[in-house]
């Protein structure tokens, strides 16, 4: 496997890695607006939507370049030969059905493919905890803040 392909490999996992943890650590995009004050965050839903997209966009570069050597997904059990677009649409989507957690089972992940949907379905299943104990944590810091 030629080098390129392994550095945006890299490049787009430090990309969802510092996603994740600007996410956690509670840095918000607020995309130029000003957030009023609730109990539920805008703030804190943009950011976790930011993430989702940052993450199943990155994943589904990661499985798209590693089409390129190896076939990673199956449809229907079957390995297709299919135009680079067909193949960029099957990697999306399976990123977005892996990390939403609804894995429909149509497309499914063979080879080192398996362990990186484990990896992303994991994240997947995380994000919304992490998303609910930022509002937890907001909430009293601004009631100890009065």
């Amino acid at each position: 496997m030629f080098i390129i392909p392994w550095i945006i490999i890299s490049a787009i996992c430090f990309i969802v890695i510092k996603s994740l943890a600007l996410f956690i650590n509670g840095r918000k995009y607020t995309f130029g607006t000003e957030m009023r004050e609730s109990s539920f965050s805008l703030e804190i839903f943009y950011t976790l939507l930011v993430t989702y997209i940052i993450v199943i966009v990155g994943f589904g570069l990661i499985y798209f370049i590693l089409s390129f050597e190896q076939i990673i997904l199956v449809e229907n059990g079957e390995p297709k030969e299919v135009s680079v677009l067909a193949s960029m649409t099957n990697s999306m989507y399976f990123s977005g059905a892996t990390m939403l957690t609804i894995g429909y089972g149509d497309v499914t992940p063979v080879g080192i493919g398996r362990m990186i949907a484990v990896v992303e379905a994991l994240i997947g299943y995380i994000l919304p905890t992490a998303f609910v104990l930022r509002l937890v944590q907001n909430t009293r810091d601004r009631i100890r803040d009065r």
